[in-house]
């Protein structure tokens, strides 16, 4: 397998299309994209391009927001911002965990000030999976080849130190593989088995896509191992009946 760094593209601005500065960019560094490439996007960039930016100088804190700092280091508008994206408060004890609208269970839902602006926070993607869509879409019609489009995140885990990347938005890839049926090397069927290849994927190109001042948004797969067809990141959320920690 082959991860390669997109090189050259441009700070996003709003309305800028992530699939034409992806084509500009790989003509600018002589690289071609064939059929089952996957190609990773950082959420960050596609946040920029659909506008979903907040200016915390337009905010003015709630009464929760405000009462909501002392457990928190954080600016009182940006807790603000963080309560309008959140369908729950999951835990909080510095550090406020969120189940956004998408179902996704994570910091401060989402919301984050890094790589963005001055009093700039982004938010997530309105619809992770339909950008995924359009930047898959605008691909293919520019260099008629089919790949997969994953939009990633940078994410805590619940039961373990370091963030890694995970996918929050998916298209051309089927986001879990289920291998129950199958046998190990010692012929034993696999029971529960059921792996993600979206998440594995979107850890292994936010590994080489930095967290920092790198520049490289967009990572380029080659030769992943996955199924190709169609499904939804929210497939990757664990149902509630099934949470067992909660």
């Amino acid at each position: 397998m082959e991860v390669i760094a997109l090189k050259g593209l441009p700070l996003v601005k709003r309305g800028d299309r992530i699939d034409e500065l992806i084509v500009h960019a790989l003509e600018e560094q002589n690289l071609r994209l064939e059929d089952g490439d996957v190609v990773v996007v950082a959420q960050s960039i596609v946040s920029k391009a659909e506008g979903r930016v907040v200016d915390l100088r337009t905010i003015e804190p709630s009464r929760r927001a405000r009462k909501l700092v002392g457990q928190l280091d954080k600016d009182p508008r940006e807790v603000e911002v963080i309560l309008q994206q959140s369908k729950e408060i999951v835990r909080l004890k510095h550090v406020l965990i969120a189940r956004t609208e998408h179902g996704f269970v994570c910091a401060n839902a989402g919301v984050d000030h890094s790589n963005v602006w001055d009093e700039h926070v982004t938010l997530l993607p309105k619809d992770p999976d339909a950008s995924a869509r359009q930047i898959r879409d605008g691909i293919k019609r520019a260099v008629g080849v089919d790949v997969a489009v994953i939009v990633s995140d940078t994410q805590g885990r619940p039961f373990r130190c370091g963030a890694v990347g995970v996918a929050v938005g998916v298209a051309g890839i089927k986001p879990l593989l289920d291998m129950r049926g199958r046998r190990d090397l010692y012929g034993k069927e696999l029971k529960t088995t059921i792996t993600s290849p979206a998440d594995a994927l979107a850890a292994t190109a936010v590994a080489v896509m930095g967290e920092a001042n790198e520049g490289t948004p967009v990572i380029i797969i080659k030769g992943a191992v996955y199924e190709r067809g169609f499904g939804s990141a929210r497939d990757l959320v664990m149902p509630l009946e099934r949470d067992l920690f909660r």
